[in-house]
């Protein structure tokens, strides 16, 4: 724990991850200003710890709403210190089925919501030389899943944005954490999962169509506990040299595992066919 309560602005707290981190921070006596897309859900989230749990109504593709939702919290709490890019949603859907409008949605949620906010975020970041930026990624970050082609994307996007951050941000003292979760147990799975409008027959029996089953035979049966998630993201927050990158859960680990083995076996077999013995002419 630091010294004084900390101040994180943490978007998509309505549930999930997200509520279950804003529930640890203030057990722990920090301060959270917490953003949902609904005025309804604000007085719910206040009841977490009143004067410490703090709700503003965003929806992250407004980007207008944005800089002003954060020059107002720096003013009424003397600043921010966290930042955690947590709102966005799952888009399960083979490439060839989802439309052009579901495709933008999903990056203009998990990309560019989250592109926005860190932007209007930086500059004081940056001015006091000091922050952390965690943003919220997935296995489907590192490696391409059938039938979660735009999540993925989305996701990748999000890695590749924070590995170039935090090279950025490095002289200023700012840091910047990408966490990569497998399954847990959120509602990731159940509400907040969105399938393609159109689903082709086509697709029905290929391994497209294995995501469109996660809400009956995957939701709340995930092996990974969200309150172990927050703790951890806490704890990365804490370290005296945080990591780039935080993979979160079992199945998390045994994917990159299987990756880098992928990896491994495409060099061996391609190691003969160097671009150097290619542009030799």
């Amino acid at each position: 724990m630091a010294d004084r309560a900390r101040v994180w602005l943490v978007t998509g707290v309505s549930s999930g991850l997200g509520l279950e981190l804003a529930r640890h921070l203030v057990g722990q006596g920090e301060t959270v200003v917490g953003t949902l897309r609904r005025a309804t859900q604000c007085a719910a989230f206040e009841a977490l710890a009143p004067g410490r749990a703090h709700a503003r109504v965003l929806d992250v593709t407004d980007a207008a709403a944005i800089a002003p939702l954060v020059a107002g919290v720096v003013r009424e709490f003397d600043g921010i210190d966290v930042l955690v890019n947590n709102a966005g949603y799952g888009l399960f859907g083979a490439v060839e089925e989802l439309t052009e409008a579901e495709a933008r949605g999903v990056m203009e949620t998990n990309f560019f919501g989250l592109l926005n906010l860190t932007r209007a975020v930086l500059p004081h970041f940056r001015t006091r030389r000091r922050g952390h930026v965690i943003n919220i990624s997935s296995i489907a970050g590192l490696t391409g899943i059938a039938g979660a082609g735009l999540y993925c994307a989305s996701k990748f996007a999000v890695t590749g944005l924070s590995e170039s951050l935090a090279q950025e941000l490095a002289p200023f003292g700012v840091r910047v954490t990408v966490v990569e979760p497998g399954g847990f147990r959120t509602q990731f799975s159940g509400g907040s999962l969105t399938l393609a409008r159109r689903l082709m027959p086509e697709y029905a029996d290929t391994p497209a169509a294995r995501p469109r089953g996660m809400r009956e035979h995957f939701h709340g049966t995930e092996q990974g506990d969200p309150r172990k998630a927050a703790e951890a993201i806490v704890a990365a927050v804490d370290a005296a040299q945080p990591p780039l990158h935080l993979l979160l859960g079992p199945d998390a680990l045994a994917m990159v595992r299987r990756k880098l083995e992928g990896f491994n076996s495409d060099l061996a077999a391609w190691e003969p066919m160097t671009l150097g013995t290619s542009f030799k002419q």
